[in-house]
């Protein structure tokens, strides 16, 4: 049997036993639960659910906080000028970082081994990953490493004691600009610039790498560990440094574009397979 067929019958025989006011309210309170993907999920199943997922609410709700930075009035009048009165087209047309899981960019690289007579091939490739994951109020963590997808995603927030750096950052329409302090005895400022987009409409799963940038800073320059970072750095160009030790230095190697995995998909995700299984990855 047709599998929406099957899904209308079902519906029809609850309307029937409970009532029609009774299963809209549940189902709305279920829906209200819900993240902005799954409530796309539940849009495909059937018709039904498809037009109780259209209710702005549900839509205010995510766009409200996806854009907390922004405050409440700003979203309400961008929401009105821009998406003509739609929060759902807000949602799914305005850029937007996502915090349901981690962006995830993985490099490969070429490393030369030891050249003795029993080694047939002298060389080996290398992976290593660079993670993003960004929240609401601004901060994101940052790692570059060779662990797996499927174990960095368990300990990278704040409360673990795994190193992940921790940073600030910025969006002004598809580009972010982000900022972290290296600490040590020359405090060393990252600086990285990305622009956002989408294999899909509202996806925004991908993220194009711009440039990535270290330089010096001045000890009195640092601030607090949950200071603004990017304050430091505003108006900076990209060979300037503040510390003569510390040269600018504009990295070009491992800016393969970051690809988004949702959390619920760390496990499974291709990014977790060994180099001699997947020696490329193509981000799309």
């Amino acid at each position: 049997m047709n599998y929406c067929l099957r899904c209308n019958m079902l519906w029809t025989m609850i309307y029937y036993y409970i009532g029609s006011d009774e299963v809209t309210t549940c189902a709305s309170r279920i829906f209200a639960r819900m993240t902005p993907y799954n409530l796309g999920k539940a849009a495909c199943v059937c018709r039904k659910w498809r037009n109780t997922v259209r209710n702005p609410v549900f839509w205010r709700n995510a766009c409200l906080k996806a854009w907390q930075i922004s405050g409440v009035v700003e979203n309400y009048k961008l929401m009105q000028s821009n998406y003509d009165s739609s929060w759902r087209k807000m949602w799914l047309s305005r850029p937007r970082v996502r915090m349901d899981g981690i962006y995830v960019s993985r490099n490969t690289y070429i490393r030369a081994g030891i050249a003795e007579w029993k080694i047939t091939n002298p060389v080996h490739v290398v992976c290593y990953f660079r993670y993003l994951r960004f929240y609401p109020s601004g901060r994101f963590l940052y790692k570059n490493s060779s662990d797996k997808l499927k174990n960095v995603a368990k300990f990278m927030n704040f409360r673990s004691t795994k190193s992940c750096h921790s940073g600030r950052y910025t969006m002004s329409e598809d580009k972010v600009e982000g900022a972290l302090l290296y600490p040590g005895m020359r405090p060393t400022i990252w600086r990285i610039r990305l622009r956002l987009r989408g294999t899909v409409a509202g996806a925004n799963n991908r993220m194009d790498l711009l440039s990535i940038v270290t330089s010096g800073v001045q000890e009195n320059e640092v601030p607090e560990p949950d200071g603004d970072i990017l304050g430091v750095v505003v108006g900076w160009e990209d060979d300037e440094t503040h510390n003569p030790e510390v040269p600018a230095i504009s990295h070009t190697r491992g800016l393969t574009p970051f690809v988004f995995v949702p959390f619920e998909e760390a496990e499974t995700s291709d990014l977790n397979l060994p180099v001699e299984r997947m020696d490329y990855y193509v981000p799309g």
